[in-house]
């Protein structure tokens, strides 16, 4: 039964459309109704922007939505469709196969037969396998469909070339803090009230949403339900509501992302960005193995012999991180990374191996030179094995100065150390040594 307004008149019971659109989240609630309402894809959507582009052409063609969660990519699907006056039809790969693909393309050709094409949005594409993905190519080059594909996953690795051939890729950002701020701005207009939150406790807020507009509306309704006469300070904030888990796969791009940043910030010799990296990956759940791993070899790599105690250094805080586990093995590895970041830097080494590893292919099985083989047995003597070998311990210089390269080979230069480091030594004693070969010569 309605109940009666202040005059006493009976009030309208509400719709099954408004009472549903009441429940809904405030998320949904402010889902944008148009294209430029859309918060922080300017790259995408401002008046220079690659899809405004391609609609003031009067084309849609079909392409591929990849960014992090919370950032807009079904809505812009949505209004794409709008915008292009396109029949919208939207599946997710999560709850579809083949079979329901194909009742979607027959009803599409219903439509095209009446001259009304459809935009298919497809929701984590990326869990279509190969198979799945090649269904959608007859009818893209039929243009039965505009297919636009949302995804989390970079799509070189996890869509096909087909399909990518077939569709443009526009890369949606995570929303950055001014694009929050207006997200908080238009939840306290349609609420009619302000967030209960200092001005710390409201940037700490847009922090833990880690640039997920969704995550970040989600937490605001939950502070609009508080009991009003409260302000929250950042303690408050952060003991009612949980943090966002930072975005983090260890079996995906991001794991690559991560050690990527950290190992070119220790090799541009940046301590503070490379622990903060290293702290992200540690907070993502990376197993510290695989960083200590990678950072022994960032030692050979990048260091070698500029700094002789970089692979040790890396080397004790493995071992240190193996007696100790988590949380306090960690800090060896940190330890690792500060000493390492700071060290100074040569790849001398890395490089003289990938040049030595080219000249063995090329030169393939050519024998060393007779003089520096042993001779364990009589044939092999009088065969020429070991014959004028210099014993360099028995030269007043300690050095005979013979070629240990095959005949014909000449000499290479593979090992160039530069003047960094403890390889300033090293270069020293490399032109003491050319200069006794050169007398010995």
């Amino acid at each position: 039964m309605s109940n009666p307004d202040l005059f006493g008149a009976a009030a309208p019971a509400p719709t099954a459309t408004q009472a549903k659109a009441e429940r809904a989240p405030l998320a949904e609630k402010l889902r944008p109704r148009t294209l430029a309402e859309v918060a922080g894809q300017a790259h995408l959507l401002g008046p220079e922007g690659a899809l405004t582009r391609m609609l003031a052409r009067g084309v849609l063609a079909s392409s591929i939505l990849w960014g992090p969660p919370g950032v807009g990519k079904t809505t812009i699907a949505r209004l794409l469709a709008t915008a292009a006056g396109l029949r919208f039809c939207q599946v997710s790969a999560v709850f579809s196969g083949v079979a329901d693909l194909k009742k979607l393309f027959d009803e599409a050709e219903r439509f095209a037969a009446n001259s009304q094409r459809t935009l298919l949005f497809v929701d984590e594409i990326h869990r279509f396998n190969r198979a799945q993905q090649d269904a959608f190519l007859p009818v893209m080059e039929a243009g039965t469909i505009t297919l636009i594909g949302a995804t989390t996953e970079n799509p070189s690795f996890a869509l096909n070339g087909a399909l990518l051939s077939r569709a443009q890729v526009f890369v949606l950002k995570r929303l950055d803090d001014e694009a929050m701020e207006t997200l908080l701005a238009r939840a306290e207009t349609l609420s009619g009230h302000t967030l209960p939150l200092t001005p710390p406790a409201r940037a700490s807020l847009r922090a833990m949403a880690d640039g997920d507009g969704r995550a970040l509306l989600n937490l605001a309704e939950q502070l609009f339900a508080l009991p009003t006469g409260e302000t929250l300070d950042e303690t408050a904030l952060t003991t009612l509501l949980s943090r966002r888990a930072a975005l983090y796969d260890r079996d995906r791009e991001e794991h690559y992302n991560l050690i990527s940043a950290l190992h070119k910030s220790m090799r541009g010799s940046d301590p503070d960005a490379a622990v903060y990296w290293l702290a992200r990956m540690f907070a993502g759940g990376e197993d510290p193995r695989y960083i200590a791993r990678r950072v022994t070899r960032f030692a050979a790599e990048d260091i070698g012999l500029a700094d002789p105690q970089a692979l040790p250094q890396a080397l004790a805080a493995w071992e240190a991180y193996e007696r100790l586990g988590s949380p306090e093995g960690e800090v060896c590895i940190a330890q690792a990374v500060v000493y390492l970041a700071t060290a100074p830097k040569s790849n001398a080494v890395y490089k003289a191996l990938g040049a030595a590893n080219r000249a063995a292919r090329e030169t393939g099985s050519l024998m060393p030179p007779m003089n520096i083989l042993n001779a364990p047995t009589k044939l092999m003597k009088t065969l020429g094995y070991g014959q004028g070998y210099t014993y360099d311990h028995d030269t007043d210089d300690g050095f005979s100065g013979d070629n240990y390269f095959p005949e014909g080979m000449g000499r290479p230069d593979f090992y160039r150390p530069p003047e960094r480091g403890f390889e300033r030594e090293i270069n020293r004693r490399l032109a003491y040594w050319a200069k006794l070969r050169e007398e010995k010569a």
